[in-house]
């Protein structure tokens, strides 16, 4: 703790070593003729003063830079771009402690071996100080013996810096990287203890639970400042507002923060702690634990929903029996903690889907997240869920009748008037969907919407089977009081279903079934799963965050969030059999065309799913849709129609027309010209308004086109009505990428060494027989699955009648007179593909004014590999850096900076399999990288 002094000593430089006195708090230099100091004076971190005055030539050192984590302007560290991406700083800190590649000092590092180097020095140093102090002491002794007093006695000190300040150790409250990191932190208080809450928490508060909440951000000087508050529910324990107040002071300690920690109470927030959420605060009824207290758990009423509504998900409660299911309809059992899905035998995909979602916004909102959803599927019910039914039926049958017509809505405003209680119902003509003014007769059938709940009143929302009662923040307690008086008894005053409840609602806590009974209320979004994220981003309508976080990403250098983003998950078998099925049954019929010299001849339909890759090919597909009407346009007796028959009458059926152009990968661009200069525009005289063309290439296909197929879709070499290649053997590779919808049969070179133990392949052997035109084989690896291997000898019956010898061999058994003579000669050839379960693909660009990365579907293939970008690619163990000819130097820089804070990520999530980087140039690919892709073959050239 020295304090150097010197003043006045026409000094023009100081000794280095002066700067490794890491504990130095004052160095005093003025009036000198300093012209510079020793860039090592910035890691003087307890320098508290530097006086350096009057040393007209002074130029100070610069900062020093690390220059490896800045490439472009743009911060590659993986605590960065995660941050970036919206991860917690919990996630952000867990994967700087897990990667262990903290950016390093150089400058740290040479002081690190300098001081190695004088340690002998040093240690002779530290003798001598430790002599020259014992001299110091013995005649201070003497001094004191005398009567005289030493000079650091003459000081007075104050009676409180006498006392010892005990060492407090905050470590078991705050991790060491708190407030290090620009962003919101909060925590909640439980068992006297601050827990951190989870980041898609933030901005919602429980009543009976006290917050600190930590904003860590940068001043003007780049330096971390902080504002540290402590909020108070209404409802919360006396040991959580002490722990809150205490833990909110501890916390400002720990950081060695100068701000003041600021009180915030329920419903009085400052305006500054509403800016930390964007003025989106909610609040959520319940609490945590409390240690003076037992809070028991929350009771949860247990309720059966049926799902219904196409285009926005309604809920009608239903008695609590199994005799309430319907095989044509979704079901949502909740049940406290375990939210039950049931899907009728009947039932459509995006009805569950779509239910699915519901009960996560449930479980998000009003479970804390710790609800267990569970999907069901008729007959395939769970013992614990007939329990809560009471118990399982002999048969389901349907019981809804087909004109049912959900009771429309009625809201009414509780207000006191002169001794007396008043319930004006609310005409709906303040809502804001509707651009004119509508007649008042018709107006109290319209739909509901947000901006009628006053925050200064309370209202009664009766749906028939449930009553809700909404309070505003702001109402009086006496409106309130008779408000909840009423709502209990109005089940007994009107008639109403026994499984009928009050629920009470307030405002900024309301529960996800009060909130579906209005428009546009935290709808769950409808899915479509043919569309892309470059559709969604194109379509007009994006709203609030959504909108805003589109705008920003214009604005990023760098836009790694896909990195962080997990794996799409594989859809089941049965769920992409219920969608193939779907979209099946919505298709009245499809005709095929393909192209032969200058002209579309008309395709048979034995020959539908078999492609050539030489050919081009045409269908047109006719759909039935539903006819959806667009209120603004209707005249007035058509809205007053259809609201008396309610919108969720089934709307008549209209068909629309979609042409699939299909291109293999060897085929020229003329087949297209052909098709717009010719068919299409005979197409569009026969359905004007009514057709929708999708032009597709080989491997790239539209789910929905695939399914028509239903998984057998075939690719051969060559033209259609080529002999030639019917007299060699050919080999076919069955693979599903993803999704049961996309399974294709490929031809690939007649090649052992292609073979795979988890695959299925079939090999024709032909003969120049006329009897016998050949031997198929249909070769089962001993790890494929099962309904592959039924696939696979399905296929082959359909590929080839009865002039052809069929046999299924298991791996192992093959024959050796045809099947390895056919196949060439036995090579060694893998026997696993766990790739599978982790290939994912990643396109890097800057093509749209910054960098940045996006992730192909799992259903990817090798024309993906886009010649003028990077593209990296993920098989579970490398990770591969693959580089097109036409990329710029700068994309391959900035790539490589992506693809190693990818490499870390991985690391700090999946610490058991470490990836490696590769890099890899066009045409140069390893088999570990070209395995990867179904039907790796020669890159295609570009089209004539």
């Amino acid at each position: 703790d020295a304090l150097p002094i010197s003043a006045n000593n026409n000094l023009e430089l100081i000794p280095e070593s002066l700067c490794r006195c890491n504990k130095l708090r004052k160095l005093v230099l003025n009036k000198n003729r300093l012209v510079t100091l020793p860039e090592a004076v910035h890691y003087l971190t307890a320098l508290e003063m530097l006086d350096v005055r009057e040393n007209p030539n002074l130029v100070m050192p610069p900062k020093p830079v690390d220059r490896t984590s800045e490439w472009y302007n743009i911060d590659f560290s993986l605590q960065n771009q995660l941050r970036l991406a919206g991860a917690s700083p919990a996630t952000v800190a867990a994967a700087a402690g897990a990667s262990g590649t903290a950016t390093k000092d150089p400058s740290a590092r040479k002081m690190r071996l300098r001081r190695r180097k004088d340690s002998v020095q040093d240690d002779q140093a530290k003798q001598v100080l430790k002599g020259m102090s014992d001299v110091a002491e013995e005649k201070n002794k003497k001094l004191e013996e005398n009567g005289d007093l030493r000079y650091t006695d003459l000081k007075t000190r104050r009676w409180d810096q006498s006392l010892e300040k005990p060492a407090l150790n905050y470590s078991e409250f705050f991790t060491e990287d708190v407030g290090q990191i620009p962003g919101i932190t909060i925590w909640q208080m439980e068992n006297f203890v601050p827990v951190l809450v989870d980041e898609a928490l933030h901005g919602k508060f429980y009543e009976a639970d006290s917050y600190i909440v930590l904003k860590t951000y940068l001043d003007n000087n780049d330096a971390l400042q902080w504002e540290i508050y402590y909020w108070i529910g209404q409802e919360a324990s006396l040991d959580k507002k002490a722990c809150a107040a205490i833990h909110a002071v501890n916390l400002r300690n720990f950081l060695g923060a100068q701000c003041r920690t600021i009180r915030e109470e329920m419903g009085e927030e400052s305006e500054e702690f509403s800016l930390v959420f964007g003025n989106v605060i909610s609040y959520v009824e319940g609490g945590s634990a409390s240690g003076f207290y037992t809070v028991e758990d929350s009771q949860y009423a247990t309720r059966l929903y049926r799902i219904f509504g196409k285009k926005n998900i309604k809920l009608e409660p239903v008695p609590l029996k199994a005799s309430a299911l319907d095989p044509r309809f979704v079901f949502l059992l909740d049940h406290g903690l375990n939210i039950y899905i049931w899907r009728g035998a009947q039932a459509t995909l995006s009805g569950t889907t779509k239910a699915r979602l519901f009960a996560e916004k449930i479980n998000k909102n009003e479970r804390k997240g710790k609800a267990e959803i569970t999907l069901l599927v008729q007959s395939q019910e769970t013992p614990e869920f007939w329990e809560v039914l009471g118990g399982q039926p002999e048969e389901i049958r349907p019981n809804v009748p087909d004109d049912f017509k959900p009771v429309r809505p009625k809201l009414y405003k509780v207000g006191l008037g002169l001794g007396y209680l008043e319930l004006p119902q609310i005409n709906y003509k303040l809502s804001v969907e509707h651009k004119k003014r509508p007649k008042i007769d018709i107006s109290p059938e319209m739909r509901l919407v947000q901006s009628l709940l006053d925050t200064k009143s309370v209202y009664i929302l009766d749906c028939w089977s449930d009553v809700f009662i909404w309070i505003g923040r702001k109402s009086s307690r006496l409106v309130r009081a008779a408000a909840l008086k009423l709502g209990q008894e109005v089940c007994s005053m009107l008639h109403r279903p026994k499984h009928a409840m009050v629920i009470r609602n307030l405002e900024g806590t309301e529960c996800q079934v009060f909130k579906s009974k209005f428009k546009n209320w935290d709808d769950v979004l409808k899915v479509d799963y043919t569309r892309n994220a470059e559709t969604v981003l194109h379509k007009e309508g994006l709203m609030g965050k959504v909108k805003k976080d589109a705008e920003k990403k214009d604005q990023l250098k760098a836009d790694l969030t896909a990195l962080f983003l997990p794996r799409q998950p594989a859809m089941a078998l049965a769920e992409a059999e219920q969608l193939m099925e779907e979209w099946n049954e919505d298709l009245d019929g499809m005709e095929g065309f393909v192209l032969e010299g200058k002209k579309f001849a008309r395709l048979p339909e034995e020959d539908f799913g078999h492609f050539h890759t030489q050919d081009c090919y045409v269908f047109l597909c006719r759909y039935w849709v539903p006819v959806e009407y667009d209120e603004d346009k209707k005249s007035k007796k058509e809205e007053a129609a259809e609201e008396e028959d309610d919108e969720e009458k089934q709307p008549e059926e209209d068909f629309q027309c979609v042409v699939y152009f299909w291109q293999g990968r060897e085929a020229s661009n003329m087949g297209w010209l052909t098709f717009t200069f010719s068919l299409q525009k005979k197409f569009e005289s026969l359905f004007p308004g009514k057709l929708e063309v999708v032009r597709m290439t080989q491997q790239q296909e539209n789910p929905k086109f695939l399914s028509h197929f239903k998984r057998k879709f075939i690719i051969h070499k060559g033209k259609r009505k080529s002999k030639d290649a019917s007299l060699q053997p050919s080999l076919y590779h069955i693979r599903t990428n993803g999704s049961a919808l996309c399974t294709r049969c490929i031809q690939v070179n007649t090649d052992s060494s292609l073979l795979n133990s988890e695959f299925c392949y079939i090999l024709k052997v032909p003969f120049e027989s006329t009897d016998n035109q050949g031997i198929v084989y249909t070769w089962v690896g001993r790890a494929a699955d099962p309904d592959e291997a039924k696939l696979a000898e399905d296929i082959m019956n359909h590929m080839f009648d009865d002039s052809y010898s069929k046999q299924v061999v298991n791996e192992g058994e093959e024959p050796e007179n045809f099947f390895w003579v056919g196949i060439g000669s036995q090579k060694p050839y893998d026997e696993d593909a766990d790739y599978m379960k982790h290939a994912r693909l990643f396109r890097c660009s800057n093509e749209k004014g910054y960098f940045a990365v996006s992730e192909k579907c799992s259903d990817f293939c090798q024309d993906d590999l886009a010649d003028d970008d990077i593209m990296l690619l993920d098989n579970g163990n490398e990770v591969y850096m693959w580089v097109g000819t036409q990329t710029s130097q700068v994309e391959i820089k900035l790539s490589l900076k992506a693809c190693q804070v990818y490499i870390q990520h991985m690391r700090s999530k999946d610490a058991a399999h470490p990836r490696k980087l590769r890099l890899v140039r066009k045409g140069n690919e390893q088999h570990a990288f070209t395995r990867c892709f179904h039907a790796w073959g020669a890159f295609r050239k570009p089209p004539a």
